[in-house]
């Protein structure tokens, strides 16, 4: 194993090293976002049935889920700024061969290639871990937390923009020149992370959990197509069971695995983990009710009447209280810790789809919504990586992060599932259209209200996280890393 030198001091990395790898952040996640607009339209846009046209969702998801551990194992092992360029190369391919067709088959693939995209969220995380002094270090992971979720909200209005003044297909061709951007801010400033672990890759530990996650994540994505009592949704769901539990089992018997599932069961992990599902199911639950209503027509009753670019200016300032709540966070955390700022955030998005429930009469109230739920999605986001970065020992972060990100993927994924099934089946026939209706909206936001209540109680008994730069006293205990890791850790 090739290790960096050991003279290379973490505070090697400049002052461009935070906000390059945040807007690479925000770039990532506008994959999840970019086809929001035109959704409705993808079957006739790409000459197929509704059903199939999911897929172009779908695809990117499940590939995001299943690379972003396995990419933050190899970041690693062999380097996060290397495994992150690998990532955004694979965005820009996958944009390209989306802009230069209209076949379904082509687009999914294309759509895949650039899921690979999300696994630079938990890297860049890591490469800040590795490389920044530890003054710098808590509004840096909770900037490059929160792009996930900026990313995502911003995306909307300028994506309605270019959908609805220009052929579709410029959307990918403007997300492949902004990878490109990121490529080579990232060559130009990020340097590599002095923090290595040793060992080799898990292959097997690769293709056991990738095969689980397909198995789990396929059913969630796309029961209520198939039903959810169905034979293939059923036999899906048991055959993800078997898969992930062997997989386990396998982990557990080997010295190098791509998971260290000893140390994801230790109470922080696990617990900031299944907060990170419940935060994931929440923030996507406001992406898909707000911009519905806002879109339907007045004629409907409750519909709103606005535009599509409209609806998604409305919904920007979900993306920006996020953005503008990471030094507030930074200030909270270094006082109350991790554990606080996360509750806090909890509290306000609880708050925000209570409000909410009372709030969908006009295009104003939209804003009342966002500008609470940002900052509590803000303080929420940012708060995760400082509990799991606090949990895990300094060669473990590249994986544990990617782990956290899949977990709030997971929570994405279900939250879609759910809320898609009850604005269907409380959906009215108009003309052969299934239309939402109020009552659906309010179910989903008293859903998303009870997976935040659910949340803070997880959150609750969490125990007292340590800060990242405690990492050297566990240092010890982990005869794996060289002595260049023990030194470059953010001190």
């Amino acid at each position: 194993m090739t290790h960096t030198p050991t003279d290379r001091p973490a505070t090697r990395a400049g002052g461009a090293l935070v906000p390059v790898l945040a807007f690479t952040g925000i770039v990532v996640a506008v994959m999840q976002t970019l086809l929001v607009p035109v959704v409705k339209d993808l079957p006739q846009l790409l000459s197929t049935e509704p059903g199939n046209a999911t897929w172009v969702i779908t695809s990117t998801l499940l590939s995001g889920a299943v690379t972003t551990p396995v990419a933050g194992r190899l970041g690693d092992l062999y380097g996060k700024r290397r495994m992150l360029v690998l990532s955004l190369t694979a965005m820009v391919v996958g944009a390209l061969v989306s802009a230069l067709t209209s076949d379904l088959l082509t687009m999914v693939a294309g759509r895949t290639l650039q899921g690979f995209a999300m696994s630079a969220i938990p890297l860049g995380i890591g490469l800040m871990r590795d490389t920044l002094p530890r003054e710098k270090l808590g509004s840096a992971m909770a900037l490059m937390s929160s792009s996930m979720g900026v990313g995502g909200s911003l995306a909307l209005p300028a994506a309605a923009l270019v959908a609805q003044h220009t052929d579709w297909h410029a959307l990918f061709y403007g997300a492949a020149g902004l990878g490109v951007l990121c490529i080579v801010l990232t060559l130009l400033v990020v340097p590599e992370s002095p923090t290595l672990a040793q060992g080799t890759f898990d292959v097997l530990g690769a293709i056991g959990l990738s095969a689980g996650l397909v198995l789990f994540l396929l059913p969630i994505t796309k029961g209520s197509d198939w039903g959810w009592a169905s034979g293939t949704t059923l036999g899906l769901f048991a055959a993800s069971a078997v898969v992930l539990v062997l997989w386990g089992v396998m982990e557990l018997r080997l010295k190098a695995p791509l998971v260290d599932l000893r140390t994801t069961a230790s109470p922080a992990v696990l617990l900031t983990n299944l907060a990170s599902i419940m935060v994931g199911f929440s923030f996507l639950v406001v992406s898909l009710v707000l911009p519905q209503l806002l879109q339907l027509p007045e004629s409907t009753g409750y519909g709103l009447g606005e535009s599509m670019v409209v609806a998604g200016v409305l919904m920007a300032p979900l993306g920006l209280t996020m953005m503008f709540t990471t030094p507030v966070y930074a200030r909270l955390s270094a006082k109350y810790g991790p554990k606080v700022t996360l509750i806090l955030g909890m509290l306000l998005i609880a708050i925000g789809y209570g409000a909410g429930l009372g709030l969908m009469n006009a295009p104003w109230q939209s804003l009342v919504i966002t500008v609470i739920l940002g900052p509590g999605i803000g303080l929420a986001y940012s708060s995760l990586p400082a509990l799991i970065i606090g949990a895990v020992p300094a060669s473990e972060t590249g994986a544990a992060g990617g782990l956290n990100t899949l977990m709030r993927s997971i929570g994405a994924a279900v939250s879609s599932a759910v809320i898609g099934m009850v604005l269907a089946n409380t959906a009215n026939d108009v003309n052969g259209v299934a239309v939402p209706t109020m009552q659906g909206f309010r179910v989903s936001f008293l859903i998303a209200t009870g997976a935040m209540a659910t949340g803070l109680l997880i959150a609750l008994f969490l125990p007292r996280a340590r800060p990242p730069h405690d990492a050297r006293r566990r240092l010890p205990d982990r005869p794996e890393l060289t002595n260049a890791a023990e030194r470059s850790l953010p001190l």
